[in-house]
């Protein structure tokens, strides 16, 4: 996160009375990924907001925000909601029941997952990630399925990236001609920051959904069915564990895992995904 993502919407507009409502109300997430001169440029607001702003800063690991700023909050725990809480949302929006209760499961108790999971677009995803597995579980790797995985991401980092763009062009109505033209200028390099995190964050799903299949594979190899999230799945899943051990399953599982951690030091996407297709294929040979 750089000052560009915080100067204008948020210390700016902090300082700024509201008009059609008695507050501000500002909710910065991913609060960890603040660099040093963001931080530093946020102190002030921090320490000194106005009576009617309010702050609101997110995170999943606390232990990764800047000290400056983790001193400066009061610290509030929000729990995932309860699996039930989350299946229950997503019946109400004609889910069904098993393929509710997978979603909320694979997404790990995140709400706003588990229905992108449920949407369209996860189910899509989800497919690609079968197939992927399927195909390195069969030596069947000719046609490079790992490729539509990269696809997907970047069609998702577009998608992403564009939704930014008409959210800088809805701003930049409000303001004077020669603060739209900064604006856009700065938002050039918004909408590639959200491109990257988003493609960067699909993927990662992605190898997330792989070390869950994965992971219910070993479940059911070592006796434990009901212990599986994909309960939608239950029936592919169960193929493949033919003539494959729980160790085998376990050292797949491994090597994902050490892939996702690989993609974070910002390896080539598409050579991790193929090394680790092939390295997959040679751990589960049956």
């Amino acid at each position: 996160m750089l000052v560009a993502d915080v100067e204008e919407p948020v210390i700016e507009a902090a300082s700024r009375t509201p008009f059609e409502a008695s507050r501000r109300v500002f909710v910065i997430e991913s609060a960890e990924s603040m660099n040093d001169q963001t931080a530093n440029r946020m102190l002030k607001t921090l320490e000194e907001p106005l009576p009617y702003v309010h702050l609101i800063l997110l995170t999943e690991d606390r232990r990764s925000v800047l000290p400056t700023i983790a001193s400066r909050c009061q610290h509030v725990r929000f729990d995932a909601p309860p699996i039930a809480s989350i299946v229950a949302a997503l019946r109400e929006e004609a889910v069904e029941s098993v393929r509710a209760d997978s979603c909320a499961r694979l997404a790990l108790a995140d709400a706003r997952l588990a229905r992108w999971l449920a949407g369209g677009d996860g189910e899509r995803l989800r497919v690609q990630v079968e197939g992927w597995i399927g195909a390195a579980m069969r030596g069947k790797l000719e046609e490079r399925p790992w490729l539509e995985l990269l696809e997907l991401a970047k069609e998702e980092g577009t998608k992403a990236a564009l939704q930014t763009r008409a959210s800088i062009e809805e701003r930049a109505e409000l303001l004077p001609e020669k603060e739209q033209r900064r604006l856009r200028r700065e938002g050039v390099e918004s909408e590639r920051r959200v491109e990257r995190r988003r493609r960067a964050a699909v993927l990662d799903l992605a190898l997330q959904l792989a070390e869950l299949s994965l992971r219910d594979c070993f479940c059911i190899a070592c006796g434990a069915p009901d212990a599986i999230h994909a309960l939608d799945r239950a029936s592919t899943l169960q193929a493949y564990t033919v003539g494959r051990s729980a160790a085998q399953l376990r050292g797949a599982v491994e090597l994902v895992a050490e892939t996702r951690m690989r993609l974070q030091l910002h390896v080539s996407e598409e050579l991790a995904l193929e090394v680790l297709s092939y390295r997959l294929e040679a751990a589960l040979r049956g």
